[in-house]
């Protein structure tokens, strides 16, 4: 493997820093659509859509759920400052559930005091979970 192809990737939460290394591209949500960063990329700052992250380490992929953030952009890096992010063994499938079914009940109690804004964010990343777990699981 050339190092000529790989850029260094941070993905930070308020938590910790949820992964650092080499990578030759990711593959991600944003507020513009799915994209994918190679090395040597024009350099942009982007908000960061809930999604199945794909980080590309050479001959290997590794799949992370990322919720909301930002990713900046240079020639060399790629900074992801994540509201949330997890690897497919750290989601309780369980506890995706649970929060999926919560989500569609507010959405259809038709209630003006609920804020359906905050509950399609809430469905959107239990989905995302769930999406991450089941595609590992099928893998085993």
């Amino acid at each position: 493997m050339a190092d000529d192809k790989f850029f260094d990737l941070k993905i930070i939460t308020p938590n910790r820093i949820f992964y650092e290394g080499k990578a030759s591209m990711i593959e991600l949500n944003t507020s513009e659509g799915q994209i994918g960063v190679y090395k040597k990329h024009i350099p942009l700052t982007t908000i960061i859509q809930p999604g199945v992250a794909v980080i590309t380490e050479g001959d290997t992929k590794r799949e992370a759920a990322l919720h909301a953030g930002f990713m900046e952009i240079t020639q060399e890096k790629v900074t992801i400052l994540a509201e949330v992010a997890e690897w497919p063994e750290e989601i309780d499938r369980n506890r995706a559930e649970e929060a999926r079914v919560r989500a569609e009940r507010r959405m259809q109690m038709r209630d003006p005091n609920i804020n359906l804004a905050r509950a399609e964010m809430a469905l959107r990343k239990a989905l995302i979970r769930l999406e991450l777990a089941d595609h590992v699981n099928e893998k085993k």
